[in-house]
């Protein structure tokens, strides 16, 4: 029975009852007498507690749906409001599970393409970088250093000058052309790939330094290019706002065949700052391959992030 039959049956049967006893033995007098209003009142406060439990066993279900539907996170799926109650309630509750299984199965399949297309893009504006400005600002460091040899005294100090910013320059774009496109992911392996990155973020102010378990399975690319995204991001993260002075990576075999990469500082932690676009994008990328995204304080202090990706299917890499 619906919840509308329910509470409508339950007040005309309280409304049937109190004609029937007002018509029969009950009756009210003016000024009304003291047993009068006793059976009045009592009758009234049965009819309000009877409406109230029944209300609420009734609604309950959909309280519990208001409460998911307000915490629903596509970025964080699986949390799913439990099918109880009877009639259109227990639909509701199970048109919305179908909402959100669909909403999760379309915004992943939209994040991978849009990851892909991005990826995409980072690889061609690395190749350009590389072949177009690298070759130039190479053939200009090496003419500055033809025209500084030729050059009078007052001048060639100044030439070499330029050639150096323009050499630092050329350094610049080629660390960058790096992190849009990690060719030492695809020649030499994620190990390496990591040990450049920590090598690429150490200076004199902050130290990276990277740390391996067990020996990982064999993932296949789009896994591999994840977890070195994700801890790319991470280590970016904290030098640019934790301001640590030491980061940690650590990446090795988790039980049950997946692996875990943990990325910690010893910075200021994250508190209540919200995520960002850093953030957002590492768990789209941990949503691509089934892995769980967990960021939180780190023991010690600072911030911790850690990426558990599933063991691979047995038919998929290598």
């Amino acid at each position: 029975m619906s919840l509308y039959w329910r509470i409508f049956l339950l007040n005309g049967a309280v409304l049937v009852v109190a004609a029937v006893l007002l018509l029969g033995p009950v009756t009210v007098s003016t000024p009304v007498l003291l047993g009068e209003a006793l059976v009045l009142g009592v009758g009234l406060a049965a009819m309000l507690v009877a409406n109230a439990l029944l209300l609420r066993v009734g609604l309950a279900p959909l309280q519990r749906l208001s409460r998911a539907m307000n915490s629903a996170d596509l970025l964080r799926p699986g949390g799913r409001p439990a099918v109880t109650g009877s009639g259109e309630m227990s639909a509701l509750i199970s048109t919305f599970n179908t909402m959100l299984d669909r909403l999760e199965s379309e915004r992943a399949t939209t994040s991978a393409r849009v990851l892909s297309a991005q990826e995409a893009e980072r690889q061609r504006i690395a190749q350009e970088l590389h072949d177009e400005v690298g070759q130039t600002l190479t053939a200009v460091v090496l003419q500055l250093g033809r025209s500084a040899d030729l050059a009078p005294d007052p001048l060639k100090d100044d030439l070499r000058q330029v050639q150096e910013t323009t050499r630092a320059g050329l350094d610049e774009i080629r660390r960058i052309a790096r992190r849009l496109r990690p060719g030492v992911l695809e020649e030499l392996g994620l190990h390496s790939a990591l040990r450049a990155l920590a090598g690429e973020f150490t200076t004199p102010g902050l130290t990276v330094v990277e740390q391996w378990g067990p020996a990982l399975p064999a993932f296949d690319d789009e896994t591999e290019l994840v977890l070195y995204r994700v801890a790319q991001e991470a280590v970016t993260n904290a030098a640019r706002h934790s301001g640590a002075d030491r980061v940690e990576i650590h990446l090795g075999a988790a039980p049950g065949g997946g692996a875990e990469l943990l990325v910690r500082d010893n910075g200021k932690g994250i508190g209540d700052a919200p995520e960002g676009a850093g953030m957002r994008g590492m768990r789209e990328r941990a949503l691509l391959i089934g892995a769980t995204l967990t960021v939180g304080a780190a023991p010690g202090g600072g911030a911790g992030i850690r990426l558990d990706v599933p063991a691979p299917a047995a038919d998929g890499p290598r």
